[in-house]
């Protein structure tokens, strides 16, 4: 039988301390180290310290939950130092007559945050009141099954952040085996022959002459950063494709000259029609198409580029500097073995992927259940 949770409005679950309003004024070089909302986020993980009277009540210790309820959202678990908070987050403090479990708690809290989201105040600063907030209806059930979805949720969330960890120490072994295989390119230390862009590839669209019904329409949103990741892939029917597009097959490298700093470089696995921001790089048989893909996304070249742009708001690539780029040039054997252990890696990455995909699903078929009724 579906055991149902009991409503209550937050205020009733926990006691939420907004912290001190620190000023500038107040920072110090040494004491406790204040707690401020990009301190949680971690965009700046320094801390700026205070040293005078306080009182105890805005002390934060290892193991406080804390919630950001202004110009960020989130609920965080403190694991760190002692330290004393700013103001713009709650801490939590369980001081109610009814028992809750603090990690159950956490996830639920997690939940109704998203769903706090979609109606906050502010486009760009999100922000919620405390009347707000402390009206909105959290899920209680009997303590024992509370540490039952606790425990199911941290098991679950443990797999996906182990995998996320694994995935980014196999893009960071894909970069590392490039240098192991081909030395720093800004010096190259190991003395291969250099080749200009425009002499390893053709700059041309594939043409695309079946009649065909729907194809592949690839735009930058599509690309994921860095990674060059396929975040969605839309078909349109043929007669609807922009007049001003590129085109391309599997055998392309795709560049994205707008924003180079943004590092998008993709590899398609068909043919299919492409936004204009896209260079169409046909490989020449004495290059292969992934060693040249990893070269543009090399931190270095992107650097480079970045500086070889023209227009302030829309910086693009300048084509003629873009094509008279330095390559280093070794032999195709060591590109195709390259090549073939990258493939390998990015196999690892696909079966992680899906891995953390069938988690997170199962995640969030748990917090329905637990959360949503």
């Amino acid at each position: 039988m579906k055991i149902k949770s009991k409503k209550i409005p937050l205020k009733e679950v926990a006691t939420f301390l907004n912290g001190y309003a620190f000023k500038p004024s107040d920072w110090s070089k040494e004491g406790l180290p204040i707690i401020r909302i990009q301190n949680l986020t971690g965009t700046n993980k320094e801390f700026n310290y205070y040293n005078g009277d306080y009182n105890e009540k805005y002390i934060i210790e290892d193991g406080d939950i804390l919630i950001s309820w202004s110009a960020s959202l989130g609920i965080f678990l403190w694991k760190n130092i002692t330290g004393i908070l700013n103001q713009h987050i709650f801490k939590v403090i369980f001081d109610k007559d009814i028992e809750i479990d603090k990690l159950y708690f956490l996830h639920c809290m997690k939940y109704l945050i998203k769903k706090i989201e979609k109606n906050i105040h502010g486009s760009t600063m999100k922000h919620i009141t405390r009347p707000e907030f402390e009206k909105i209806n959290f899920p209680i059930y009997d303590i024992d099954l509370q540490r039952k979805i606790a425990k199911k949720l941290i098991f679950i969330s443990e797999i996906i952040n182990n995998n996320k960890k694994i995935l980014v120490k196999l893009m960071d072994l894909s970069k590392s085996l490039f240098t192991t295989m081909f030395g720093d390119i800004k010096t190259n230390d190991k003395n291969w022959e250099i080749k200009k862009l425009k002499e390893l590839v053709e700059i041309k669209s594939f043409i695309i002459n079946e009649n065909l019904n729907f194809i592949w329409l690839l735009n930058l949103e599509d690309i994921e950063p860095n990674t060059g990741k396929l975040i969605k892939k839309r078909e349109v029917s043929f007669k609807n494709i922009p007049s001003s597009t590129i085109s391309f097959n599997e055998n392309y490298v795709l560049y994205s000259k707008l924003r180079p700093y943004l590092n998008k470089v993709f590899l398609p696995d068909e043919k299919g029609f492409g936004t204009s921001e896209l260079v169409p790089l046909l490989p020449k048989k004495n290059i292969h198409k992934i060693f040249l893909t990893e070269y543009l996304r090399n931190d270095k070249i992107v650097d480079f580029l970045s500086q070889k742009v023209s227009g302030a708001k829309m910086p693009r690539v300048i084509m003629k500097d873009f094509q008279d780029l330095n390559l280093i040039f070794p032999p195709i054997e060591l590109q195709n073995k390259f090549a073939e252990r990258i493939e390998n890696i990015e196999k690892l990455k696909f079966e992680i992927e899906k891995s953390i995909e069938t988690a997170q699903n199962l995640y969030d078929s748990l917090i329905s259940k637990y959360f949503d009724n």
